[in-house]
C-alpha cells in the first residue's frame, strides 16, 4: 500500500510538471526555474525526499561549474568581447544563408569539444548579434543555436556529461577515438540537414550580408575582454585536459565544475567592476538545476518510471531491435527526467541487464538518443533550459514549449534517422 501510494505521488509531480510547461505557453511570464523550484517543493512535502537527503542528491560538481562558467562568459559579455568575436565571425559571409549554414557548424563544433552547456552560455549573446546584423527572426537564431549544439555535443564523449558519463561508466574500449570514427559524419551531416529545415520551415531567404559597425569598436573594455578571453581559453583547456586524462585512467581533478569555479574566482579582483560581474550569474539558471536534482530524485526513488523501463528494454536485446529500443526509450524518458540524470539511471538498468563494453553500438546509441532527445522538448536537455533562462531574463523574449516541440518533431525525427542509417547499414 505505501509503495503504491509513493508511485501515486510521483507521477503527481510528474504530470504537474509536463502540465505546467505545456501551460506555460500561456503565461510565459512564469520561468522555468519557478515551475521546477515547486516541484522540488512537493516532492519534499510528499517525502519523495527527505529534507536530511536534500543536499546530498544536489550535485555541487554542476553547480560550481555553472557559477564559474556564467562569470566567465558573463564577463565576456558585459566587456563586449563576445559582440566582437560574432562581428568577426559575420565578416567571413557576404551571404546570409552561407553564414546560417556557417553558423550551425560553429555552434556544434564548439559543443563537441567545449561542452556544450558551455556554448549554451556563450551562445546566446553571439546568436542575438548575428540575427540582428543578418536580420533574421532572433527566435530563429535561438532556436537553430539549441539544436546545433545539441546535434555537435554527440560525436565525442566530451561534448556532454552524459557521453563522458557512458564512456567511463560502459566499459567502452578507446571511447575517444571511437566515438569520434562513429559519430562524426553522421554529426556534421545532421548539422547542415537540421540548417536546412529550418531555413525552410521559416522561410528564411538568401540576401547579402552587410556590417555597419568596426567590429573593435563594440568592445567597452579591452582589460575586461582580455581576463574574460584568457579565463574561458583556460577553462576549455583544462576541461579538455581532463576529460583526456579521466577517459585514459591517468591521474585527473575528480569533480570537474571546481576548474571554471576556480578560474573565474582568481579574475574576480582583477576586472573593472567585481559586483558586475557576479551580477552576472544567471541565479535562476542556478535554482533551476538545484531543484530538478531534488524532484529528479524523487520521481525516481517513488517507482513510477520503473514499469515504462520494462516495458520499453525488459531484457538485454541485440543487433537492430536493441538499437530501436534503446533510442525509443531514451528519446521518451530524456523528457521525463532530462537527459543528464536519465542516462546516470540508465546506465546502471543497462549493466544489470548485462550490457557490457563490448556492446559498443548499444552504448553509442544511448550517447546519440539521449542527447538528440534535446532537441524535442525544451525539458529534454539542460542547455535548452540555459538558453531560455537568458532569453527570457536578459531579452525580454521566449520561446514557449509548444513552439519549441512543433519544430522540434521534425529536426528530432531527421536527426534520429540519419544516425539510424549509420548504425544499421
Amino acid at each position: 500500500m505505501f509503495e503504491y501510494l509513493r508511485t501515486l505521488l510521483g507521477l503527481t509531480v510528474l504530470v504537474y510538471i509536463v502540465a505546467s510547461l505545456i501551460l506555460r505557453s500561456r503565461r510565459p511570464w512564469i520561468p522555468v526555474w519557478c515551475i521546477m523550484a515547486f516541484a522540488s517543493f512537493m516532492t519534499i512535502l510528499f517525502g519523495l525526499v527527505s529534507f536530511d537527503d536534500v543536499s546530498s542528491v544536489i550535485d555541487l560538481d554542476v553547480i560550481l561549474f555553472l557559477i564559474g562558467m556564467f562569470s566567465l562568459v558573463g564577463l565576456a559579455n558585459s566587456s563586449g568581447l563576445l559582440e566582437l568575436i560574432s562581428l568577426w565571425f559575420i565578416s567571413i559571409f557576404r551571404r546570409r544563408v552561407t553564414l546560417i549554414y556557417g553558423s550551425s557548424i560553429l555552434f556544434g563544433v564548439l559543443a563537441a569539444f567545449a561542452v556544450n552547456d558551455t556554448v549554451a552560455l556563450m551562445g546566446p549573446p553571439i546568436a542575438y548579434t548575428l540575427s540582428r546584423v543578418a536580420s533574421i527572426d532572433p527566435k530563429f537564431m535561438f532556436l537553430l543555436l539549441a539544436f546545433s549544439l545539441t546535434i555537435g555535443s554527440v560525436m565525442t564523449p566530451i561534448g556532454n556529461p552524459q557521453n563522458l558519463l557512458i564512456a567511463i561508466e560502459s566499459g567502452v574500449e578507446a571511447p575517444f577515438i571511437t566515438f569520434i570514427i562513429k559519430l562524426a559524419i553522421p554529426t556534421i551531416v545532421n548539422l547542415l540537414l537540421t540548417t536546412y529545415v529550418m531555413l525552410k520551415v521559416f522561410k528564411i531567404k538568401d540576401s547579402e550580408v552587410r556590417i555597419g559597425l568596426i567590429p573593435h569598436e563594440v568592445l567597452r573594455s579591452r582589460r575586461d575582454a582580455v581576463l574574460a578571453g584568457l579565463g574561458i581559453l583556460l577553462t576549455i583547456a583544462l576541461l579538455v585536459i581532463n576529460d583526456v586524462l579521466e577517459l585514459y585512467g591517468a591521474p585527473h581533478i575528480r569533480y570537474r565544475g571546481v576548474i571554471p569555479f576556480v578560474v573565474a574566482a582568481g579574475i574576480y579582483l582583477l576586472t573593472t567592476k567585481p559586483r558586475d560581474v557576479l551580477s552576472e550569474v544567471d541565479w535562476g539558471t542556478i535554482v533551476f538545476f538545484i531543484t530538478m536534482f531534488i524532484t529528479m530524485e524523487g520521481i525516481w526513488s517513488s517507482g513510477v518510471l520503473q514499469p515504462l523501463l520494462n516495458l520499453l528494454l525488459p531484457t538485454k536485446e541485440y543487433g537492430i531491435s536493441s538499437i530501436l529500443r534503446i533510442t525509443i526509450s531514451s528519446v521518451i524518458l530524456s523528457q521525463l527526467l532530462s537527459n543528464v540524470p536519465f542516462v546516470k539511471l540508465f546506465i546502471r538498468y543497462m549493466n544489470d541487464l548485462g550490457y557490457r563494453g563490448s556492446d559498443t553500438a548499444e552504448w553509442l546509441t544511448l550517447a546519440m538518443s539521449s542527447t538528440i532527445a534535446g532537441n524535442l522538448t525544451i525539458l529534454g536537455a539542460a542547455s535548452n533550459v540555459i538558453i531560455l533562462e537568458v532569453l527570457e531574463s536578459r531579452m525580454k523574449s521566449t520561446i514557449t514549449f509548444v513552439e519549441f516541440l512543433k519544430i522540434g518533431c521534425l529536426i528530432t525525427t531527421v536527426n534520429i534517422l540519419v544516425y539510424l542509417i549509420f548504425f544499421i547499414i
